[in-house]
């Protein structure tokens, strides 16, 4: 084989083989030259999102059936927290009538790296009143809202990422973490690894 034959296969090879393991070389080094950032969730966004998952209808104890519909969203100004002001509608099974009330749960923001979701979690019940129903009553009442509170926290998502949101100029990113600015979340994501 001639030098020039030689040099002919060595560039060939590079062509075909060196050339795309120095292209996948590349494209590494630029996801992580792009490095970790901060998505904004405008209040009006997470609003719609909410709007789109209620009215949400619930069996409290095997016995009421629970409505709950209109929700409002608030970012609270203190510890990555916001609360949730939902109208309510509880009808026992067995009665004619029915109460109409409302509640408010607020709770500190977590992300579900799994379900790319952020979640309520340490939430509590601020609100929970009925009309027309005296002090007694609403107490005996104020169980379902613990029920209902644990339900819509752990199954509700405020915000679920779809997969092409979490993607920026060709690189996956993964939900990291999430925090408030006012009339805002802010969600921060890394390359996926």
């Amino acid at each position: 084989m001639t030098n020039l034959t030689k040099q002919g296969a060595v560039r060939r090879w590079i062509t075909v083989r060196g050339a795309p393991l120095l292209l996948a070389g590349l494209l590494g080094a630029c996801a992580t030259l792009i490095g970790p950032r901060q998505v904004e969730l405008p209040q009006d966004r997470l609003q719609h999102s909410m709007d789109r998952r209620f009215p949400m209808h619930q069996r409290a104890l095997g016995i009421l059936d629970v409505e709950l519909s209109h929700p409002q969203l608030t970012i609270l100004d203190q510890n990555d927290r916001v609360s949730l002001s939902l109208d309510a509608n509880v009808a026992p099974l067995l009665a004619r009538q029915s109460w109409n009330g409302s509640m408010a749960i607020s709770g500190r923001l977590t992300v579900d790296r799994t379900r790319n979701a952020v979640y309520l979690a340490d939430a509590h019940v601020d609100r929970f009143v009925f009309d027309g129903l005296d002090e007694g009553r609403q107490h005996q009442v104020a169980s379902i809202a613990n029920l209902l509170s644990e339900k819509v926290v752990r199954d509700m998502p405020i915000y679920t990422f779809r997969p092409e949101d979490l993607r920026y100029a060709g690189v996956q990113f993964a939900l990291t973490g999430i925090g408030t600015r006012p009339g805002a979340l802010v969600a921060t994501v890394e390359p996926a690894q």
